[in-house]
């Protein structure tokens, strides 16, 4: 997945409202599988060598922080075995994959996940486009870490239909997930659910 910084874009995009998100440590006694952990790497910076970050774009997991081990890899093919992780993270990664294949890459992380494993996912509310719409929408971020501020954004082709937790969830719950929660604000949101 491509990460994109949405000051490097061009123009003709429309920006969600500027979002403040406040990153806690991931309560996970082993490995944590990272989703798209290429760019800003943000879960490895949060979590460092405890993070596994996958990524289809090499340069994008060259370019992430030291700490957390990177591969190159299609989360809809992850190549771990069942039960690998006790958690997961999608940090704005969804948003770069075709909404068709997200209940395939869902279904991939619920594969790897350990029973009672969680998946925390973050993305923007993208609202359906219009004819009169741009074509890119984007969201600049300010993360607060346990230690440092990270200042970022992320931008993408605005999907015709929009992209926000219903339909995230709706996923989750086909693949089999439960106990799910929920927190939206400032044109993010933000999911947790558990493998039971």
């Amino acid at each position: 997945m491509t990460h994109t910084n949405p000051d490097s874009l061009p123009s003709g995009l429309h920006f969600l409202p500027e979002a403040q998100l406040k990153l806690e440590r991931i309560p996970s006694p082993g490995w944590i599988l990272d989703i798209g952990g290429g760019g800003e790497g943000v879960i490895g910076q949060l979590e460092g060598c405890r993070v596994v970050a996958v990524d289809t774009s090499r340069r994008e997991l060259e370019e992430a922080a030291p700490g957390p081990l990177k591969l190159v890899m299609d989360a809809r093919e992850l190549q771990f075995l069942d039960g690998s992780f006790s958690a997961a993270a999608c940090f704005f990664s969804l948003m770069y994959i075709p909404p068709q294949d997200h209940k395939k890459v869902l279904q991939e992380i619920y594969r790897v996940l350990q029973p009672g494993g969680q998946l925390y996912l973050w993305e923007a509310n993208l609202p359906p486009r219009t004819e009169s719409s741009p074509e890119l929408i984007a969201v600049k971020l300010t993360i607060q870490l346990p230690d440092r501020e990270i200042q970022t954004g992320y931008g993408t082709r605005w999907p015709e239909q929009g992209l926000g937790p219903e339909h995230y969830q709706s996923r989750m719950s086909e693949v089999g997930f439960g106990e799910k929660k929920s927190w939206s604000g400032q044109g993010v949101f933000h999911l947790q659910a558990r493998k039971p």
